[in-house]
């Protein structure tokens, strides 16, 4: 049973602030996501390091790709257009890279620094189909956008 998100939003804001660590933050995140709801099978982030490439940062769950280029996959399009990526069947979405192969649906949500630039990306993995909803995706844009709110990413790409 998910927890109520509200209550999810407080525990997530109280365990990050103040901390500006990129990494801290996100592994906070992806423990406190991939622990609230039994539809995340796979729950974290991969980072941006260099143009045109996403590379694995924190994590929850089985291992995850390494590395995915910003033209494959369900992570690279929400990398490349800068907007969420929600996917009812990831069998239907053009280029689904299976990094689990228990992998239905998945919600990928792109994090921007100040200067507009993606600098992330959350990404979601349910082994349910149609797992997530535009309310998901909303509430997780909103709450990513408080916590890394003015971030400003050392590394640009």
């Amino acid at each position: 049973m998910p927890l109520p998100f509200d209550e999810l939003r407080g525990r997530i804001l109280a365990l990050t602030e103040g901390e500006t660590d990129e990494i801290a933050l996100m592994a906070t995140i992806a423990c406190e996501l991939h622990h609230s709801d039994d539809r995340f099978d796979w729950t974290g982030f991969y980072r941006v390091t260099a143009p045109g490439l996403l590379k694995i940062g924190p994590y929850q769950g089985g291992h995850g790709c390494l590395t995915i280029p910003f033209d494959r996959g369900v992570c690279g399009a929400a990398a490349r257009s800068g907007e969420t990526q929600l996917v009812a069947d990831v069998e239907a979405f053009p280029g689904h890279i299976a990094c689990a192969a228990s992998t239905r649906s998945e919600l990928v949500i792109p994090l921007h620094d100040a200067d507009g630039r993606v600098f992330a990306v959350l990404d979601i993995d349910s082994d349910q189909p149609d797992a997530f909803d535009h309310t998901d995706a909303e509430r997780l844009e909103t709450l990513l956008g408080t916590v890394f709110a003015g971030h400003q990413s050392a590394r640009r790409a």
